[in-house]
């Protein structure tokens, strides 16, 4: 099947670069960025916005207080992703670490309970009789589920980054600098990022009341959690900004110094990565999918307890078991790609073609992967993609995935106003979202939803556009050039890593790991060697001479460090 995605490689503009004393490539490719100052590029600690620009973190770190001085039992209600899990092991680190006496964690099962706070989440919180419940990673939207808890005499502290409604729940103290009239300096924080800033404003706080000193506890590092921040920022795929990109970048230089968490380091070993050379890659590719894997096939129970373990030995356990899970993700998920390629392929029948916003329901799909699928076919089409899967009792459960021009939850919104009834719940953010509908609607939703995709996406909008940082010269393709690119990061989502783009003559090519496409390019230097991952799963026409575009890395195989390229996308020359 063809995949009927246009693709172009386009050059990004290069402006005037003012960043005096780096090397020219580095000055063009950060000022294609929009880094206009060295001090952007300052990564340190001292720069991150203090913690009381964040709104309702201050309150937050009173009401943490008077539950700490009390000796009230915290509750945490994080989510069933990496940014929760994350969120929910830097929340009990930092507590404990702060002298609460009494901190334990709640997870909801995504296919009993679903997402967020709800009532049946409060019913279940309430057999353990917290004084305070705190959410992380979730909440804004929880307006039952915060009605029910205070309702049941609990103070609730909503710690969130997802987009709110145009209601918001009556928490006792809410943080969440996606509210419209938040002026933080980093609007983009993942939800660990936010329970971070909280946990710095209740250090703030304490500090300041001489709790430390009253209780004899030793006053924490919180840096020391920066390793599972960036994990949580960069596995979530949040812009990296500004304020982001120094928890990144704070969070790896701590993995790099053999400061992670033993958890952390476990996933990195059984993944195969050094943690001296660990870059967003890793973080994003490697331990966030096996994070995530327990989460969408079992309980991220699992996730989170291998984050706050401080055993070596029991951290290794946890993250075997992880592993086995996200293989078993990875089978999953293989199957449920040929499904759905095949339903893509019959949608071709029409003869209208393939709608612009593609809606496919399998009931032998497992809902805990259908946002895998959603992903890799909006990829592979180059629209938008909602993925479905049954939920039980009638109902339906969906992921969604989309493209530059279709903001989904706005587009999800949209349709729930036009067609009152249709949706029964849906959110999300720009790229991403989550809905659930009865599954006798799925054919008038698929049809609503292709409506707004035409009416909302021009033709232009689905050609995917790869914007290049140039040719890489000869002489510049070597491991020192992989090496500066990987330092100079971190890289990631709108502040993305280094493309470059060339004519080369294809000298060698093979198969390996089954649908992965080994070649030996030549240029005007030495021969090089290059990877295309999964790239017999694409249309590629191979040539003697090929316009790549790619990334220039290193291949550290057995202690022999070698530049490669990564293709991202092949054409004849």
């Amino acid at each position: 099947m063809r995949s009927q995605s246009r693709r172009e490689i386009r050059r990004r503009p290069s402006p005037q670069a003012a960043l005096p004393g780096l090397p020219q490539l580095l000055q063009r490719i950060y000022a294609a960025r929009q880094v206009h100052s060295p001090r952007e590029l300052d990564l340190s600690l001292q720069h991150l916005p203090a913690p009381e620009l964040l709104a309702g973190a201050e309150a937050a770190a009173e009401l943490l207080a008077r539950h700490l001085d009390a000796d009230s039992r915290i509750l945490v209600v994080g989510d069933f992703d990496a940014d929760g899990a994350t969120s929910t092991a830097v929340a009990l680190r930092a507590l404990r670490a702060m002298g609460a006496r009494d901190v334990q964690y709640l997870v909801p099962d995504r296919f009993r309970f679903g997402y967020g706070l709800t009532p049946e989440i409060v019913a279940l919180a309430r057999t353990r009789q917290p004084g305070l419940l705190i959410t992380v990673d979730n909440g804004v939207s929880s307006l039952a589920g915060v009605a029910a808890a205070r309702a049941a005499g609990m103070d609730v502290l909503i710690t969130d980054h997802h987009l709110p409604g145009e209601e918001l729940p009556a928490a006792t103290v809410l943080v969440n600098p996606a509210l419209p009239d938040s002026a933080f300096p980093g609007r983009a924080l993942a939800g660990v990022g936010v329970i971070f800033y909280v946990m710095l404003a209740l250090r703030r706080y304490l500090r300041a009341n001489d709790w430390f000193t009253r209780r004899g506890i030793a006053e924490p590092n919180l840096a020391h959690l920066l390793d599972l921040v960036a994990l949580g920022t960069v596995a979530d795929v949040v812009p990296l900004d500004y304020v982001n990109r120094i928890l990144v970048a704070q969070g790896l230089r701590n993995v790099r110094a053999g400061r992670g968490q033993p958890g952390v380091r476990a996933l990195l070993e059984i993944a195969r990565r050094n943690p001296a050379t660990l870059t967003t890659s890793d973080l994003g590719f490697a331990l966030g999918p096996r994070l995530n894997a327990a989460g969408r096939l079992e309980n991220m129970a699992l996730g989170i307890e291998c984050l706050l373990s401080d055993q070596p030995a029991q951290a290794r356990e946890y993250a075997l078991q992880l592993d086995a899970l996200n293989r078993e993700r990875r089978e999953l998920q293989t199957r449920m790609q040929e499904e759905a390629l095949a339903a893509v392929a019959d949608l071709h029948l029409d003869e209208a073609g393939l709608p612009v916003g593609v809606c496919l329901f399998d009931a032998g799909w497992h809902e805990g992967v259908v946002g895998l699928v959603a992903g890799r076919l909006k990829e592979k089409l180059h629209r938008p993609v909602i993925a479905c899967a049954t939920s039980g009792e009638g109902m339906l459960k969906g992921s969604a995935r989309s493209i530059p021009g279709l903001h989904i939850r706005d587009a999800l919104d949209a349709i729930a106003a036009r067609h009152p009834g249709l949706l029964s719940k849906f959110g999300g953010h720009a790229m991403a979202a989550g809905l659930s509908l009865r599954a006798e609607d799925f054919s008038a939703f698929a049809a609503a939803f292709a409506a707004e995709a035409r009416r909302q996406l021009a033709a232009d909008d689905l050609c995917q556009v790869l914007f290049s940082d140039g040719e890489l010269d000869a002489t510049e393709l070597t491991l020192e050039t992989a090496q500066l690119l990987r330092e100079a990061g971190p890289w990631g989502q709108q502040f993305p890593e280094p493309l470059f783009d060339g004519i080369f003559t294809l000298l060698e090519q093979r198969v390996v790991g089954d649908k992965h496409l080994k070649l030996r390019l030549a240029t005007g230097g030495a021969p090089l060697d290059a990877i295309a991952f999964n790239a017999l799963d694409e249309d590629w026409q191979l040539a003697p001479r090929l316009r790549a575009a790619y990334r220039l890395d290193i291949n550290d195989y057995q202690g022999r460090r070698t530049p490669q390229l990564v293709i991202e996308y092949l054409e004849p020359a």
